[in-house]
């Protein structure tokens, strides 16, 4: 019999949550054997993600995964054996009184954000007892021995290096989205929420001496890049070339496209959680665009990432990093962090796939929390 799970996700932020939820049903499902239901409250942000599925289905199996919509008036539908809110979503007040009618209690597990933090391996595991008697096991992703670790497929890196490692395979996927990349030229994918200084960097790239190719998927930066090009809409397609920058918009793509993308650029720009972890597999260097929090709380989480991620990195190179990242997310000039960025772009790339390599030698988060559940019998 297969133990079944019962993953709930509130859409908060478009595709955030969805994105990786939607990630570990599929990977419970193809790689461990698992039974899965994932309740969903807004289809709209998951079709994007996932081509083919209908928007306006209350149920339907995507990739062997039983994808629900999660509807106000709840009804009545026996609980899983596991039991995944995640991101601290509430579930629905009937589901939880028939996980407290049970013979046996499902486990029932909160699936925190991703946090460098250091409070976070303290807390991973914890059980918070609740009126009904039912507990609720706080599980925290994360980068240490301590946490679960992060959302990886087996076959992943194993794909990524079969198509860095072939010209043909690249060229052919790009040109699937209609990007041809002048010989010479640096490509880097840009997706990130609306950004201030989002002009002081396309300058640095438009004025420097090496070419440089920017995709950018459609998503809420294209407002910003519409201003610097002044152009009011930008559609899927379009190409704009401004000095040695040539910026295109690609289309949103699936999330395996999305990895491919990824692995196909030199430079990563990616935003909130789960195109953060992507570019981390992807091992080229990045820049991350952490979610806004109320009184800057977003900045110790950076902060935090940022102290594990330099490690091995010579000083000037750390800083040089560490500037960048907190000039895109402290309203600081990109333009001069990007040139002082440059001279160290060797060691950088290297430190990228070290780092990678690094945290796949962990166990990653769906094989976590499936050993976690066989050990809680």
């Amino acid at each position: 019999m297969k133990t079944t799970w019962d993953i709930f996700c509130t859409v908060v932020d478009n595709y955030g949550d969805i994105g990786v939820t939607w990630r570990l049903a599929r990977q419970l499902v193809a790689e461990h054997d698992q039974a899965v239901r994932l309740w969903v409250d807004d289809l709209q942000a998951f079709v994007p993600l996932c081509p083919g599925a209908d928007v306006n289905a209350e149920q339907q199996w995507q990739q062997g995964v039983d994808v629900r919509r999660w509807p106000a008036d709840w009804q009545a539908s026996a609980p899983a054996q596991v039991v995944v809110g995640a991101f601290a979503c509430q579930l629905p007040a009937s589901y939880v009184e028939a996980m407290s009618q049970q013979a046996k209690a499902p486990l029932w597990l909160n699936l925190e954000y991703l946090s460098a933090e250091d409070w976070v391996e303290g807390c991973h595991g914890l059980p918070s007892p609740q009126a009904n008697g039912l507990r609720k096991v706080f599980f925290f992703p994360g980068f240490t021995a301590g946490t679960g670790g992060l959302l990886r497929e087996g076959p992943l890196l194993a794909q990524r290096e079969a198509l860095q490692q072939s010209p043909d395979a690249r060229a052919q996927f790009l040109a699937g989205l209609g990007v041809k990349v002048q010989p010479g030229a640096r490509l880097i994918s840009l997706f990130a929420y609306e950004n201030p200084q989002l002009g002081s960097w396309l300058e640095a790239l438009a004025s420097d001496a090496q070419a440089t190719h920017l995709l950018v998927p459609q998503g809420r930066v294209l407002a910003d890049l519409g201003q610097w090009l002044g152009e009011a809409e930008l559609a899927p397609g379009a190409i704009h070339r401004r000095g040695a920058l040539t910026v295109q918009v690609v289309p949103f793509v699936s999330q395996e496209d999305y990895d491919r993308l990824l692995w196909c650029c030199d430079f990563n720009a990616v935003r909130g959680e789960d195109s953060f972890v992507r570019a981390q597999w992807a091992a080229v260097p990045m820049l991350w665009h952490i979610y806004v929090q109320e009184e800057n709380a977003h900045w110790e989480k950076l902060d935090a990432f940022l102290a594990l991620y330099r490690q091995g990195l010579s000083a000037p190179a750390a800083a040089a990093l560490s500037e960048l990242w907190q000039a895109w997310n402290m309203d600081r000039d990109m333009g001069q962090a990007w040139r002082a960025l440059q001279p160290h772009w060797a060691e950088l790339r290297q430190h990228a796939r070290d780092w990678a390599a690094g945290q796949a030698a962990r166990p990653d988060l769906a094989t976590a929390l499936v050993h976690f559940y066989r050990n809680s019998l």
